[in-house]
C-alpha cells in the first residue's frame, strides 16, 4: 500500500526515515512531507494515489477527498474529527480513526493554567512591571474554595477535574454521560443551567457536534455569576463567540480564556475576543507539548500498523 503523511506532525526527519524503512520492510511505500500546507490543491496532490493518509487537524473537505480514489484509511493525529468530511468518508468506504488520549494531560494542564492566569492576572502584571509599574492596589483571587464547573467529563474533562480538586476547589459537572469514576472523585453532576449558576469558573471539554454547537450563548452567559470566568480549550464553535465578546465588554462575566476559535489562528486583528482586555487568548496550543507529540506519533502510526495487519 501507499502510505502518505501530509505534514510533519512535530516528528524529526530521522524518525520519518525510520518509519519509511519500517514500512518498506513490510512491502509498503511511505511518503512524508516536512512542511505543512493547507491549500486544497497541494493536499490533493500529496494525497492522490494514497491508500492510507496520516493528517492532523488540516481541513479535508469532499473537494479534496474526491480526488483520492484509492484512499481507504485515515489515521488522524488529532482528537476531534470535525475538520474532516465524515459523510463523504462513510459514503466511500474510507475508515477514519482519531488519536484519542495523546493530549489529555497537555490540554487539562493548559485549562488550569488559564484559570490561574485569569484569577491572578499573571500576563497582565508581567506587562505592567516591564513598563515600570508595580502592584498598586491589585488583588488576585485564589482557586482554592472556588466552584469549578466542568462541561463534558470525557478523558480531558475528568483530568481537569482531578487537577482543580487538588487545588482545593469544589467541582460540579455536566455531561451527556455520567461516569461513576467521576462521582467517586467527589464531583457532583448537575444540569447545565445549574452548573452555570453555581460556578465561579466554567471550563468546556466537549466535542463539537450538532448538540454542542453554540452550547454557550447569550442566554447561558447571562446565567453565570458577574464575577465568573469562562475557559474554552474544547472547540471554538461550542461558544457563540459574538455573545462571549459582548458579555466581556458589558461585564456580564468577569473574564474568559480561549485556546480555540471559530477559525484557526491567525485571527483578524478586529476579532471580538481580541478587543477585550478581559480575555486571555492562545493560538490553539493546548494539545501541543513535546510529550504529547511523542505520544501522538506512537498512537497514530500504531493505528496504521494495525490497519495494515
Amino acid at each position: 500500500m501507499n502510505i502518505v503523511c501530509v505534514e510533519p506532525l512535530g516528528i524529526s526527519q530521522e524518525r520519518f526515515e525510520e518509519l519509511k524503512a519500517h514500512y518498506a520492510s513490510m512491502g509498503h511505500t511511505f511518503t512524508y512531507y516536512m512542511d505543512r500546507r493547507e491549500d486544497e490543491d497541494t493536499l490533493a496532490e500529496r494525497m492522490r494515489g494514497a491508500d492510507v493518509v496520516v493528517v492532523s487537524n488540516i481541513k479535508l473537505p469532499a473537494t479534496v477527498l474526491s480526488q483520492c480514489p484509492q484512499l481507504r484509511y485515515m489515521s488522524v493525529a488529532f482528537t476531534g474529527l470535525d475538520h474532516i468530511d465524515l459523510d463523504y468518508c462513510r459514503a466511500h468506504g474510507i475508515e477514519v480513526q482519531n488519536a484519542a488520549g495523546y493530549s489529555t494531560t497537555a490540554v487539562s494542564e493548559l485549562a488550569v493554567g488559564m484559570m490561574l492566569d485569569l484569577l491572578r492576572n499573571i500576563v497582565t502584571l508581567n506587562e505592567s512591571i516591564r513598563q515600570g509599574g508595580s502592584r498598586g492596589t491589585f488583588l488576585g483571587r485564589e482557586l482554592r474554595g472556588k466552584t469549578v464547573g466542568i462541561v463534558g467529563t470525557g478523558a480531558i474533562g475528568t483530568a481537569t477535574a482531578h487537577l482543580v480538586l487538588a487545588f482545593g476547589a469544589r467541582v460540579v459537572a455536566y455531561s451527556r454521560t455520567r461516569r461513576a469514576e467521576v462521582e467517586k472523585m467527589g464531583v457532583q453532576y448537575v444540569a447545565l443551567d445549574d452548573l452555570l449558576k453555581q460556578s465561579d469558573i466554567v471550563s468546556l471539554h466537549v466535542p463539537l457536534n450538532e448538540a454542542t454547537r453554540g452550547l454557550i450563548g447569550k442566554k447561558q452567559l447571562e446565567m453565570m455569576k458577574p464575577g465568573a470566568l469562562l475557559v474554552n480549550t474544547a472547540r471554538g464553535p461550542v461558544c457563540d463567540i459574538a455573545a462571549v465578546g459582548k458579555a466581556l465588554v458589558d461585564g456580564v462575566i468577569a473574564g474568559a480564556a480561549f485556546d480555540v476559535f471559530e477559525q484557526e489562528p491567525p485571527l483578524p486583528i478586529d476579532h471580538l475576543l481580541l478587543s477585550s482586555r478581559r480575555c486571555l487568548v492562545t493560538p490553539h496550543v493546548a494539545f501541543a507539548t513535546e510529550e504529547s507529540f511523542a505520544a501522538r506519533a506512537d498512537i497514530v502510526f500504531g493505528h496504521v500498523d494495525d490497519y495494515l495487519k
